[in-house]
């Protein structure tokens, strides 16, 4: 059921995540990772886009109020630009403190497991934009450090266009003894490099086999010392422009969807 509200009540840094853009509001309501408080709507005929958000809401009962427009805006705040007619007020999204959880929680249902390891990229844009490469090249999660990482923002969620709701990210301490672990646990650690002596595209595939830590670094400061020394595999990206460099996200894509088309289409298989 569809309710009405005038009420006014000022935006709170301690308040709820406040998500906007259609697709990241759908993929929230559909994976129900976080906590899903209401869906506010503009008033009026919502047409077959917001009606389907409509629908969602209350398959997860989730209570649809109608909202004044400029209330809209007013709680998106300035990430109002954009704004599709809802808004979904919700909890954070849960993060596991460790790869051991998410790995348990991600299941064994693949062929092999992937997971994306960032290095220092603190852009939410960038890694919002990680995340949905990571999910649509079948990844099975991301792993953030605590330090020198962005939290999982509306931002975040809007640049990933909703692939974080359902991507499953670990948070840890250290990210050096977390590759270990990983090793220790059967998976390889390759990285993109522009310094690596070995281009993508000509490494043999018996080094690219098995579940594989694929570790992005930040744009210009690229990996540090300690993860370099951890890694098992870097690889060069090969650039003919005249600008040899890649955003990260777009770095992350060509090595994913690299080893995606090995495993799929691949003689030998990954």
């Amino acid at each position: 059921m569809v309710q009405r509200s005038s009420h006014r009540q000022k935006n709170s840094e301690s308040g709820p995540d406040r998500l906007h853009g259609r697709h990241v509001i759908a993929e929230a309501l559909g994976a129900r990772r976080r906590a899903l408080y209401k869906l506010l709507v503009k008033p009026g005929d919502p047409g077959p886009e917001l009606a389907r958000l409509i629908e969602l809401a209350e398959a997860a009962a989730v209570p649809v109020v109608e909202t004044d427009p400029e209330r809209l805006l007013e709680l998106a705040g300035d990430t109002g630009a954009g704004l599709q007619g809802a808004l979904l007020e919700a909890g954070a999204l849960p993060e596991f403190s460790g790869v051991s959880q998410l790995l348990i929680e991600a299941g064994t249902a693949q062929r092999r497991r992937i997971l994306v390891v960032l290095d220092g990229v603190e852009d939410p844009q960038n890694v919002g934009g990680i995340a949905r490469v990571a999910d649509a090249a079948g990844a099975l999660g991301l792993v953030l450090a605590r330090r020198r990482s962005p939290p999982l923002s509306p931002a975040l969620a809007r640049a990933s266009a909703g692939a974080i709701e359902r991507l499953p990210v670990a948070r840890v301490g250290n990210l050096v003894r977390t590759l270990q672990e990983l090793k220790d646990k059967g998976f390889w650690v390759v990285a993109a490099d522009p310094e690596a002596r070995q281009e993508l595209f000509s490494m043999p595939d018996r080094l690219l086999q098995g579940d594989l830590a694929v570790v992005l670094g930040a744009e210009g400061k690229g990996l540090r010392p300690l993860i370099q020394a951890t890694v098992d595999h870097p690889v060069r990206i090969p650039m003919r422009g005249q600008v040899a460099s890649l955003n990260v996200a777009t770095a992350g894509a060509v090595v994913l969807f690299e080893l995606l088309r090995r495993e799929e289409f691949s003689p030998s298989g990954a």
